[in-house]
């Protein structure tokens, strides 16, 4: 019995240290300083990455690739002083899902909307902003060319042209090509094209060369993604999270397909990013959404992070660099990446690279999330995924709330055997109370004969003292699992259920759910027998309080999960127990 009560107690404090990690990383901290109005026509110390792969990323200009007579000098671009401020510069691509705006100063994606993806609930008609550069906020995507004959240089970069200033998806289209040109001195050509294509948050990003010089041309493409240390714009803050949402860089390796780079490791030297690898891919990873630059994975590429400081604000920066391309004389070349700004879909990340999909972090208990996830979304839609190929079975519910109560109902079943022999033990124990109450009272003073007569007594009636701790214990696992699914599954973001609950994956906005998950916690402990220790008594007496306050606060869909499986245990435990009294 002490061991019981020892389990209970461990839980509680386990408990209440997660939430106070969580309040102070919520609360105990100030916010990050705004970052300062943009300045896209001066390149800032680091923002054009070494052209010789050097471990030299933070240097104030990269370095020249070779010196030869026979190269064309580096473009400095011919920018028209009137078109470098304001908003002539900017571009804007509308695609079914995306809206895009890019710089022609540089040819950096400065805003990335997504259309199917709505701010908030109180909010729908706008979308849910991943990429800006404003007064409060800078995120964007950044790529061009360096080395002896590239289009960026520690003077400046180039202002590309564009045919117009506003591109769109026609109905019929599948796919939009966008064209930023620039001709550098001698004749080359150079295409920097975005190609979209419907439904799709991926963008195939392809600098076209050709050299119409009578001199090779050289060059290296770089993207990057810049960020400041401003906080996580999607995350809910209608409650708090316990375990709180990753807001970070990560990256793919061989050794490893899945790195998290926090921004204090970007801030520290010695655990900054630097790496070759064939393929890869650099991410920035929020709640619900990432952006990420995968490079052309036949090439051996290198990554590498800078941390710096911008008028006294954080920046990060988080890059590749491909291998040197040389395009002879009268030869077209191109340099290819791609660079993706959506959520955070398992099937669509997965196609783009491996263990990008993994940036749906699921945490330690992943091998039990990742089926409870698939099981969810076949209930919900009648889909399954088999070894990356997607089949409609035509069943699904089309609701994430009544898919949870499925799923409770699927892991009861799982689960019943272990529940039934827990419930069996409990219910014998309530038959078999006045006679522990009489063995306790006989040797009130002699503590150890009494423990002695209860074990006899337990191996007589069939009883295991810590039964009524196995339900709990063996739901625990699925119980954080779920939270992860309901945490990171972007597909359960602003999911309804029914009436008040129009967002599972925050809190309920009534409290309805948690105190009807308190009031059945309660019901549920009445059918259990009194412990025979007056603290642990109290502990458990007091036990549906202490979790009706932890889940207050607690996502919708989890806490319906909760209320779902206490409702099945009470209608099996109530059957088992006066099954047991019949006898």
């Amino acid at each position: 019995m002490d061991l019981k009560r020892a389990l209970i107690l461990t839980a509680i404090a386990v408990v209440t240290y997660l939430m106070i990690l969580a309040w102070q990383k919520d609360y105990g901290h100030p916010a990050s300083a705004n970052v300062t109005q943009e300045q896209p026509a001066t390149l800032v110390p680091g923002d054009v990455p070494d052209a010789e792969l050097s471990a030299r990323t933070d240097s104030d200009v990269p370095a020249a690739v070779e010196n030869s007579d026979s190269l064309t000098p580096a473009v400095e671009a011919d920018i028209d002083e009137q078109a470098t401020t304001g908003s002539d510069r900017i571009v804007r691509i509308r695609t079914d899902v995306l809206a895009l705006e890019i710089d022609r100063l540089g040819g950096d994606i400065v805003r990335a909307a997504l259309l199917n993806y709505p701010r908030s609930l109180d909010d729908n008609a706008q979308p849910f902003v991943l990429l800006e550069r404003t007064s409060a906020r800078q995120y964007v995507a950044q790529s061009g060319l360096v080395g002896a004959n590239g289009t960026d240089t520690a003077e400046g970069r180039p202002l590309w042209n564009v045919s117009a200033r506003s591109f769109r998806l026609g109905d019929n289209d599948f796919e939009l090509d966008v064209d930023l040109t620039l001709t550098q001195p001698g004749g080359v050509e150079i295409i920097k094209r975005f190609t979209l294509e419907r439904g799709s948050y991926l963008v195939r990003q392809s600098h076209i060369v050709r050299n119409n010089s009578n001199a090779p041309w050289r060059g290296a493409l770089y993207g990057q993604i810049k960020r400041d240390g401003t906080d996580d714009p999607g995350r809910e803050s209608a409650g708090f999270a316990p375990l709180p949402t990753y807001l970070g860089a990560a990256y793919w390796s061989a050794e490893k397909a899945y790195n998290k780079l926090k921004f204090s490791d970007m801030e520290d030297s010695r655990k900054a990013l630097s790496l070759k690898e064939t393929g890869g891919w650099v991410a920035m990873i929020q709640h619900y959404f990432l952006s990420a630059w995968v490079p052309d994975n036949t090439r051996t590429n290198t990554f590498t992070s800078v941390h710096r400081k911008v008028a006294g604000t954080d920046e990060y920066l988080l890059r590749f660099v491909s291998p040197l391309t040389t395009v002879e004389p009268g030869q077209e070349g191109v340099l290819y990446a791609e660079f993706y700004a959506g959520p955070k879909e398992q099937d669509v990340l997965a196609g783009i690279s491996p263990g990008l999909d993994m940036t749906v972090d699921y945490g330690p208990l992943w091998f039990i999330s990742q089926p409870i996830f698939a099981l969810l979304v076949f209930l919900q839609s009648g889909h399954i995924s088999v070894f990356g190929s997607q089949f409609d079975l035509g069943f699904g519910v089309g609701n994430w709330g009544v898919a949870i109560i499925l799923l409770t109902l699927i892991l009861k079943l799982l689960f019943y055997k272990l529940s039934a022999a827990s419930y069996r033990s409990m219910a014998r124990m309530r038959k078999v109370a006045p006679e522990m109450q009489r063995i306790r009272e006989q040797h009130k003073d002699d503590r150890q004969k009494a423990s002695m007569e209860m074990m006899k007594l337990y191996q007589t009636e069939k009883i295991n003292p810590l039964g009524g701790c196995l339900p709990m214990l063996v739901q625990m696992p699925v119980f954080i699992s779920l939270y992860y699914v309901l945490l990171e599954s972007v597909e359960l973001r602003q999911a309804p259920f029914f009436l008040w609950i129009h967002d599972l994956s925050v809190m309920d906005p009534w409290f309805v759910l948690p105190l009807l998950m308190g009031a059945s916690m309660w019901f549920q402990m009445r059918l259990n027998p009194t412990p025979p220790d007056p603290t642990q008594a109290q502990v458990m007496k007091w036990m549906p309080v202490i979790f009706t306050v932890f889940f207050l606060w607690f996502p919708a869909g989890l806490v319906l999960y909760w209320l779902t499986n206490n409702l099945l245990s009470i209608a099996q435990q109530w059957f088992i127990t006066r099954k047991i009294e019949r006898e």
